[in-house]
């Protein structure tokens, strides 16, 4: 097994790409990256973004705990302190992740009260001090993950200059979300959608740095849009696709080597409607395994359903599935069997549609 760190050297210096998904704030929780795991045994998967001075005060068990089976996972931090972030990533490495990300590229309004996420795309030195603390602090990888701009900065500037800074920092690798973030008139959910997509200036960049993984992210919705953006990258990372249409992710096994395994992938996807009923089975089975574990922890089956209800798209029987999970899940005392059930919705109405015995939905 190598490291990440070694295997973003091996990936730039052979070309072989990574697959990852993208930290999102309440999304990528450890409910999620089991989840992923089912569907994918090679993506990178993130967590979402966890502030320093929380990991530093909080209990850092319930912040940091993770399952084996997740791996390789990377912890995206928040901050602005060196020596904070230096800290968290230490606690972070014992914990097991294979590699410390920082964030620079959150626009919300809880990240701009503490001046940190995308606000730190105006203060490159400061980016680059954070990157060396955390390098000294730790054996793993540290990566950035960053936008190309925030309000009026130039992006042509604005991008060349922090990763320059943190390339001589000794980032691991940066990860581009290739649009601006607007951190006055524009919501979270707007600077996801309504900055313009500038991908050439990503690949701009990694021409200009070929030693450096430079990943692309942002505005991608399908694995073969993917991979056609990623020409001339080392990498790419999906984040709402790949979680509100998560069949997505049972195609990237086929396409990405595993990222510390390595491998040879087929090239050739399949789609998630060609996958046979025993596939589909295993994933119903390790979820409900894993629902159970939940409830015996004391949490909730709905804290681990309302993360598969995107898995059926255009499946027979998809809308009884989401039914399931978005009501029976949440009622008191629901168990694992509500995962069998909606998973019986799709599979009993899948082969009824190709033994043509009843109409699909």
């Amino acid at each position: 097994m190598t490291t990440t760190g070694t295997f973003y050297r091996q990936a730039v210096e052979t070309g072989t790409k990574i697959f990852a998904t993208a930290p999102m704030i309440d999304w990528s929780d450890r409910a999620y990256r089991v989840f992923a795991r089912q569907l994918t045994k090679n993506a990178l998967l993130f967590t979402e973004m966890i502030v320093a001075d929380a990991i530093l005060r909080g209990n850092r068990d319930r912040l940091l705990g993770f399952d084996v089976v997740e791996q390789p996972v990377a912890l995206q931090l928040g901050g602005n302190s060196p020596e904070k972030l230096a800290e968290a990533a230490r606690i972070g490495e014992g914990f097991g992740y294979a590699e410390i990300n920082l964030n620079v590229g959150c626009p919300s309004d809880r990240v701009q009260s503490g001046t940190f996420g995308a606000c730190l795309m105006r203060e490159p030195d400061l980016v680059a001090e954070c990157v060396a603390a955390m390098k000294a602090a730790v054996a793993i990888p540290v990566t950035v993950k960053c936008r190309i701009g925030v309000d009026d900065q130039d992006p042509e500037v604005a991008l060349r200059d922090l990763v320059s800074k943190v390339k001589a920092a000794g980032t691991d690798a940066v990860w581009v979300h290739a649009r601006k973030a607007w951190l006055q008139g524009l919501s979270p959910k707007e600077n996801r959608d309504i900055p313009p997509l500038d991908y050439g200036l990503v690949r701009r960049l990694k021409a200009e740095n070929p030693n450096l993984f430079i990943g692309l992210n942002g505005g991608l919705h399908t694995l073969s849009q993917a991979v056609e953006e990623m020409d001339g990258l080392d990498g790419v990372m999906l984040g709402r696709a790949a979680y509100q249409d998560s069949g997505v992710l049972t195609g990237v096994d086929e396409l990405f080597p595993h990222p510390l395994m390595g491998g040879q992938p087929s090239g050739i996807p399949s789609s998630p409607q060609d996958r046979p009923a025993d596939y589909w089975e295993a994933v119903r089975d390790a979820m409900m395994a894993y629902a159970a574990e939940v409830s015996a922890r004391g949490g909730r089956v709905a804290h681990v359903t309302r993360h598969m209800i995107g898995l059926f798209q255009r499946f027979p029987g998809a809308r009884r599935y989401r039914q399931i999970l978005s009501a029976d899940a949440t009622k008191p005392g629901a168990g694992p069997e509500v995962i069998a059930a909606a998973f019986a919705a799709v599979l009993s109405a899948r082969a009824q549609a190709e033994t043509g015995t009843e109409a699909a939905e």
